[in-house]
């Protein structure tokens, strides 16, 4: 008796937790913060909307800054959102050089959001750095390697870990989170930008 009933609850414990995936996705939004409350930020998006975000309660903070190809070295944990090539290579969009002590985040190679459906995101260590003039990067993650390209107009920062202090109004951001069925924004991750720079994300 108690085996068809412990195998109930766990199909429908494995149903309940497939609805709440599915009613969950993730969001990255990218905006300028223009309020600030005791659980959640508002943010005016790049598309002119407002999302007001509740704060998680763990949520995190790092920073962005202006960084040059030449911070680029073998070793290096880099991300970059880039736009695949016929060659299997990847054409950078932009390039981040995560902080030594932030090495393993988001490692891989996944679609990405911005600015276009066919782009991707790809994190993980570079191998060598190549080319006349140092702008093409194998780069290694768990599962698999890429050659990315890296034009001289693309942008470059790095990435450090940050307060939540440079949570402030006015502040250029990206926000990673989740976005429920209902719309509802929670904000586990931000990205700020420096001086005044937007993450170029």
């Amino acid at each position: 008796m108690q085996k068809p009933l412990l195998a109930a609850i766990a199909a429908a414990t494995c149903a309940l937790l497939s609805l709440t995936a599915q009613a969950q996705q993730a969001a990255h939004i990218r905006g300028t913060i223009t309020a600030i409350s005791e659980g959640s930020v508002e943010i005016a998006t790049r598309d002119g909307s407002k999302i007001t975000a509740t704060l998680a309660p763990n949520y995190t903070v790092g920073s962005v800054k202006i960084a040059k190809i030449t911070d680029i070295k073998p070793d290096s944990y880099i991300g970059t959102a880039a736009i695949p090539q016929p060659d299997g290579t990847l054409k950078a969009i932009e390039i981040h050089v995560f902080d030594p002590s932030m090495r393993g985040s988001g490692e891989g190679n996944r679609p990405w959001d911005a600015p276009g459906p066919t782009n991707s995101m790809t994190n993980g260590t570079v191998g060598s750095v190549v080319g006349t003039t140092g702008r093409t990067l194998h780069v290694t993650y768990k599962g698999g390697e890429k050659d990315v390209v890296v034009p001289p107009d693309v942008p470059i920062v790095s990435l450090a870990p940050g307060s939540h202090d440079l949570l402030t109004v006015g502040a250029k951001v990206i926000v990673f989170g989740t976005q429920a069925a209902d719309g509802k924004v929670t904000a586990e991750r931000f990205s700020v930008g420096l001086n005044g720079i937007t993450p170029p994300m």
